[in-house]
């Protein structure tokens, strides 16, 4: 068998795998010729293929050969950057340049070595390269997608996804990181069709169900994502990514126990995964446990200094344990990693907020739009108010956020007026009847109504920042909304007019759906301590799903319950014009007794919304009510003794005037 016959059938072996044959035939080979630099280039690749540390150096053999073989240089570029030996495999990869600057693979993988580098600019530029010279090279138009996605530019990277599955419609990597891409931009719907697709042409593809999860999760198809995550986990049971994911299904679910357990597996399968600390953090956040939250936030921190998201997360955690000034310094440090980070930015803004600090805080609060699962902007095409004078454009006023937000901001509608009388007014239909005592100059729409044409468009929220809004220029001093008066004299009539026995109203939960419900809302068995104040006589101004409480009040608390009659706001002002109190968790009807002027008790937490300031007993926004703090996170008990005390004074006083 001459030479050129046993290296042609050592490369039959080494094409199909069978390593030990082809060494031998290479070996002996270079036994019969030591010069035969392609020999000594094909068992350095055998070399690396088998992960022997000598592969380096016969491919250098090769090379010292026959420096004018570009393929040599490429191999060992391969080889120094299969080792981590990246700076070595970059110039490897440019020596083989040198020989032929339109060398496709050669470009193709110095690109890929930058991107391993870090160096994404340079691995575009490559990539790049590459396509120019061939455009259907699929693995370039993928590694550019990963690289721009890795630089910011989503749309670009999807562009370049998209171009490699014209070319291989199959390629179920590009597919998935196709779905990737697209959920970052949002577009949920087309990044769970992405890994459908993945998955139509590989079904055990974990990492895609992995992101289907996600995406379905963004989608609120909670049951969906739970079982797609458990697929992923079930097909790669070490992956903590995919662990991680299920957590956070579960934990949308409010399966907060089965949450915590997930990630805590996934952080044993990968113990410093800060992503994973940071996810455990929320959930035990959002549980209440504040301290081991914080705790596994500054773990992550600890492991990941820059970790932008811990710091945010951070501070979420701090300023729900009432340490705002900790609070804002974490969000500062959030920022400064992440300057486009909206929650950071909004969480900043809400601190200030609560200090006081009006002016900036009304600026960063403009953030909100941005805030993730938030659902606030409405999109509209027109362009948004700045504040200038109208000129004789209209002007579309709308309630962005709650009810108590609505009703707090209505009050700016004059300010709003004087720049201009066209103005057109929507709210929840709720609101409607109420607001139309203050607002009967202006054409006032419901939510889903057909809106006429209008030029300009502002949510109430942000008016406070146009108004330019700090403690001493609060317009809208109580009352600027009003109970209807055939409404009022209706309930004056049932309630029996004028006596020495104290009318007070009772609100005790709001929303449940409040991201903050579960401190700011309480059970109606709380406000048992009540009960045994001569003199009074309560009546249910509750709503929703809470009202059902007042069927079995705690013993000794007689509640008059007229939920079923209070079918809007409306009716509720009409109600709360004949009380002589209102006590009231931080709900809605708290801003409407408020706006109203009403006599008002607000029972707040210890860390409440940042509308009610730190460490005072009244309100700038209301002035007729007065707050009554947590001493001690979820502590209501002394609240409710010294709301009971109160009210004990207050009665007597009712009796001898």
């Amino acid at each position: 068998m001459t030479i050129s016959q046993a290296f042609q059938m050592a490369l039959q072996h080494h094409q199909a795998g069978r390593l030990a044959e082809a060494e031998a035939l290479y070996r002996q080979v270079l036994a019969a010729q030591p010069n035969h630099a392609d020999a000594l280039n094909m068992l350095g690749i055998l070399a690396h293929q088998a992960g022997r540390p000598d592969a380096a150096d016969l491919i250098r053999q090769a090379i010292a050969l026959n420096p004018a073989a570009l393929r040599y240089h490429v191999n060992l570029g391969n080889v120094l950057s299969g080792h981590g030996r990246l700076d070595e495999a970059v110039s490897a990869y440019r020596t083989a340049l040198r020989i032929n600057p339109n060398d496709a693979d050669a470009h193709y993988n110095l690109g890929t070595a930058f991107q391993r580098q870090g160096r994404l600019d340079e691995a575009i530029a490559e990539y790049g390269a590459v396509l120019q010279i061939q455009p259907g090279f699929v693995l370039a138009h993928n590694n550019l997608g990963v690289a721009l996605k890795a630089r910011g530019r989503l749309d670009e990277a999807i562009a370049a996804y998209r171009m490699a599955l014209e070319i291989k419609p199959d390629y179920v990597s590009v597919l998935n990181n196709l779905g990737v891409a697209l959920h970052e931009k949002r577009q949920f719907a087309e990044a769970a069709d992405a890994c459908r697709r993945a998955l139509a042409f590989e079904p055990n593809f974990s990492e895609a169900y992995s992101n289907l999860g996600n995406a379905l999760l963004a989608q609120r198809k909670l049951d969906e994502s739970v079982a797609a995550l458990r697929r992923a986990i079930e097909l790669k049971p070490d992956s903590p990514e995919a662990r991680n994911n299920f957590a956070v299904a579960l934990w949308k679910q409010r399966r907060f126990d089965e949450a915590v357990a997930a990630c805590r597996r996934a952080l044993e399968i990968q113990p410093g995964d800060t992503d994973g600390l940071n996810t455990l953090g929320a959930i035990l956040c959002d549980m209440g446990r504040l301290d081991e939250a914080i705790d596994a936030y500054r773990q992550a921190i600890a492991l990941k200094p820059d970790f932008s998201a811990a710091h945010r997360n951070l501070g979420i955690a701090l300023n729900e344990r009432g340490q705002i000034n900790e609070a804002a310094a974490a969000y500062h440090r959030a920022i400064a990693l992440a300057p486009d980070d909206p929650r950071a930015h909004f969480g900043l803004a809400v601190a200030w907020l609560a200090q006081g600090d009006f002016l900036r805080g009304w600026e960063k609060y403009e953030w909100r739009w941005q805030v993730e699962d938030a659902d606030l902007e409405r999109h509209f095409t027109q362009p948004l108010w700045d504040g200038s004078p109208l000129e004789g454009r209209t002007l579309l006023l709308y309630d962005d956020q709650g009810i108590g937000d609505a009703i707090q901001f209505i009050r700016y509608l004059p300010l709003a007026a004087q720049r201009g009388e066209n103005i057109i007014l929507e709210c929840q239909p709720e609101l409607q009847r109420l607001f139309q005592t203050m607002a009967s100059d202006f054409p006032l729409f419901a939510r889903g109504q057909t809106l006429p044409d209008f030029d300009l468009y502002c949510p109430l929220s942000s008016l406070p920042r146009i108004f330019s809004t700090d403690a001493s220029n609060i317009p809208g001093i109580a009352p600027y909304l009003r109970a209807d008066t055939a409404g009022a004299a209706l309930w004056r009539e049932r309630l029996g007019g004028p006596s020495t026995t104290l009318k007070v109203g009772l609100a005790w939960a709001g929303n449940p759906n409040h991201k903050n419900d579960r401190n700011r809302s309480l059970r109606l068995v709380s406000l048992a301590p009540l009960a045994g104040v001569p003199g009074v006589r309560f009546y249910s101004l509750q709503k929703g799903s809470a009202s059902i409480e007042a069927g079995a009040s705690p013993a000794g608390l007689r509640l008059i319950d007229f939920a079923d009659d209070l079918k809007d706001f409306a009716d509720t002002a009409a109600l709360l014009a004949n009380l002589d109190l209102v006590i009231t968790a931080d709900t809605a009807v708290a801003h409407l007794a408020g706006a109203m002027g009403k006599p008002v008790w607000t029972l707040l937490p210890f860390v409440p919304d940042w509308r009610w300031l730190l460490d005072r007993s009244d309100s700038p926004w209301y002035p007729p009510m007065r707050l009554f703090r947590q001493p001690r996170l979820m502590d209501w008990a002394p609240v409710i003794a010294d709301v009971r005390a109160q009210l004990q004074l207050l009665a007597n006083d009712k009796v001898e005037a």
